[in-house]
C-alpha cells in the first residue's frame, strides 16, 4: 500500500536505486567479459609460442638437443614466453611454454604444448 505524503508515494526514488544497481551489474559484466578475454589472448599467446618454439628447435634438431632447445629458448622469449620445458625425442622437439596474464587484479598464467619434427613424404602417386 502507497502512502501519499504531500501528493508524494513512498516508492519515489526507486528508479535511481534501480539504475545505480544496474550500472553496478553492467560494471562487473563488463569486468567479467576482460578477464575472459584476457584469458583467451594469454592461451592463444602461450600456443603461439609454443608452436613457434618447437618449429624453430626442429629447424636444429640435427644439430644437436643443446643447440635445438637454445633455439627454441632464443624464440620463446622473442615471443614473450617462458620455456617450461624442452625436450628432443629422436627428430621431434617437444616444448611446454608458460605465459602470465596481464589483466585486472586477477592474474594466472596459461600453458601451451607443441611438437615439431620432420614430416613424412606422402605421394597420391604412391602405391
Amino acid at each position: 500500500m502507497n502512502r501519499t505524503i504531500s501528493g508524494r508515494t513512498d516508492d519515489a526514488g526507486v528508479a535511481t536505486v534501480y539504475a545505480c544497481l544496474g550500472v553496478v551489474i553492467m560494471l562487473a559484466v563488463l569486468g567479467l567479459a576482460l578477464q575472459l578475454g584476457a584469458a583467451a589472448l594469454a592461451r592463444q599467446r602461450a600456443e603461439t609460442g609454443a608452436d613457434l618454439a618447437a618449429l624453430a628447435g626442429a629447424g636444429k634438431v640435427l644439430q644437436g638437443p643443446d643447440v635445438a632447445c637454445a633455439n627454441v629458448v632464443r624464440v620463446a622469449v622473442v615471443n614473450e614466453v617462458t620455456v617450461e620445458s624442452c625436450s628432443v625425442s629422436g627428430p621431434d622437439v617437444l616444448v611446454i611454454v608458460r605465459t602470465q596474464v596481464r589483466a585486472g587484479p586477477i592474474s594466472g598464467s596459461a600453458t601451451g604444448r607443441a611438437r615439431a619434427g620432420p614430416v613424412d613424404v606422402v605421394s597420391e602417386f604412391s602405391g
